[in-house]
């Protein structure tokens, strides 16, 4: 009767954290952290230090600026200085600028149930750090859109990492985009860390593509009205 005991309890404790990380709680929770965090960045500025290489030409490029994020969710850069090759400047980190900003003209491209299926992978420990895996896949073959896999922290279902790979291409010069999004949870919001991206181009082959954000700054006056705001971020 004590053995039955002794074997019920891990069971049943077993039962309680499944039900506790279920796939739709987690989507969920994912979800509405999602929507805090694009709130919490509108009004906010940081600078980018933006390095490409195209080795096949053994040119390189590194392109310094600021970028805002408005109230309304618009993303737009300032550019502070460049060193290197202005081919690398023009046709590669131009170019990849210009599809960030124009993904914002077209069809939302938020990570949500309307854009995508998801597929929650269960607990794991990465680099030493605990995380809920959810895998993702676009509904559509668009623009922006992302097939992948989304690291949340436990305590906050803020997202940690974004993988993948683009869908569908913004623009001819751009055969396939992998790439990497690492975030740092401060105050229990995901501010954007760095961005690796593995690029093929038409003209130039494989491209070398790495984003620093860093000085993360926010506009006082648009605090009160994001931490109100409730609709969809449009970046």
């Amino acid at each position: 009767m004590i053995k039955f005991g002794l074997f019920l309890v891990p069971v049943l404790l077993g039962g309680s954290l499944m039900a506790a990380e279920s796939e739709s709680d987690i989507v969920v929770r994912y979800l509405a952290a999602s929507q805090q965090q694009q709130s919490a960045l509108r009004g906010a500025s940081m600078e980018v230090e933006i390095d490409a290489h195209v080795p096949k030409l053994q040119k390189w490029g590194k392109l310094h600026a600021l970028r805002n994020i408005s109230k309304l969710g618009t993303i737009t850069y300032r550019m502070l200085g460049f060193n290197g090759d202005n081919t690398v400047k023009k046709d590669v980190i131009a170019r990849y600028l210009a599809a960030e900003v124009q993904a914002q003209t077209g069809p939302s491209i938020a990570i949500t149930p309307a854009n995508y299926k998801f597929k929650y992978k269960g607990r794991r420990v990465e680099r030493g750090q605990p995380i809920y895996l959810l895998a993702v896949s676009p509904r559509t073959k668009q623009v922006g859109l992302f097939k992948g896999e989304i690291w949340l922290d436990p305590q906050t279902c803020m997202p940690l990492r974004e993988s993948g790979r683009f869908v569908k291409s913004p623009s001819v010069f751009l055969k396939r985009m992998d790439f990497t999004r690492v975030y740092e949870v401060r105050n229990g919001i995901s501010i954007p860390q760095r961005l690796e991206s593995q690029v093929d181009t038409r003209f130039f082959g494989p491209v070398q593509l790495s984003i620093d954000f860093t000085h993360f700054a926010k506009d006082p006056d648009s605090e009160a009205s994001a931490a109100a705001s409730t609709i969809e971020a449009q970046n």
